[in-house]
């Protein structure tokens, strides 16, 4: 008699089968192209509770459990002041998905609101990431694992453009400035958000989005968030040219220096005017 798989063995297997294509394949193929993980690494995967992070963390088990060398890895939760029933549902779903997860708490929440009311959401990124490296560092770990994805990168390059004046995008890996041999990656950076929605759904799970009161409560505002805003526009172009998100993809690793009217490389930056009569 077959045996009947257990809910976290049926979790497991739709990434590998029911999303391999959508998910897995492009996981790995992340993994593969830009060497974000190599033997002997000891990695640290940052959980948030939203679904991305948890994904990442069944792929990174997934992972292991297959690859041919050996790696290691801790899945961490970091409470910047949850309350209890979110702190509690973070809990609950590492258990539904069999990830053994270690928490420690922090105040960030309260001190990022203490330091600017108006928004404490850029108080509280830059907080949580000198946390998790800190965290990571004290765990030996030499990188960190975050669960940004295909959407993150395009709704970043575009926030760049159109608020910062400049072209650049969120990288698929990065060395810390601050912590001295550690280095940050992010394995789903191919991986569509609309496709991570779709085994959220199709596995029946539920995480969280923020956990924070202040953005749960702007987030009701259509115009509260710029990167919402974003996700909208490529929305719309996606209605004309269903490729666009993959053409914008792909425009960022085919950029012609011929053609633009000057860029920057670390502080340095070059016109075209420098070499123009040469």
């Amino acid at each position: 008699m077959k045996r009947v798989l257990t809910e976290v063995e049926e979790i497991e297997r739709s990434i590998i089968k029911r999303f391999r294509k959508e998910i897995w394949s492009k996981f790995v193929k992340a993994i593969k192209d830009y060497e974000l993980v190599s033997e002997g690494d000891s990695i640290m995967v940052c959980i948030s509770g939203g679904k991305d992070s948890f994904l990442l963390a069944k792929c990174f088990q997934e992972l292991k459990r297959h690859n041919k060398f050996n790696f290691d890895v801790k899945y961490v939760v970091m409470n910047p002041g949850y309350v209890d029933k979110n702190k509690e549902q973070i809990i609950k779903n590492g258990e539904k998905l069999g990830i053994p997860l270690t928490m420690f708490d922090s105040d960030i929440f309260e001190v990022s609101l203490k330091l600017n009311e108006e928004n404490p959401c850029y108080m509280c990124a830059r907080m949580r990431r000198g946390c998790l490296y800190a965290k990571a560092q004290e765990l030996g770990c030499n990188k960190i694992a975050l669960g940004h994805h295909f959407d993150d990168v395009i709704e970043t390059t575009l926030l760049s453009m159109f608020y910062g004046s400049e072209i650049k995008t969120m990288m698929p890996k990065l060395h810390s400035d601050n912590f001295e041999g550690l280095e940050l990656i992010r394995p789903l950076f191919l991986v569509h958000e609309s496709d991570i929605i779709s085994w959220k759904n199709y596995n029946n799970l539920e995480f969280l989005n923020c956990a924070c009161k202040f953005t749960e409560k702007a987030a009701r505002d259509e115009n509260a968030s710029k990167r919402k805003v974003m996700k909208e526009l490529v929305k719309t172009l996606k209605k004309d040219n269903p490729n666009v998100d993959n053409n914008i993809f792909k425009a960022l690793d085919n950029i012609n220096l011929n053609c633009v009217l000057g860029y920057k490389k670390d502080k340095n930056y070059k016109s075209f005017l420098d070499e123009y009569e040469k």
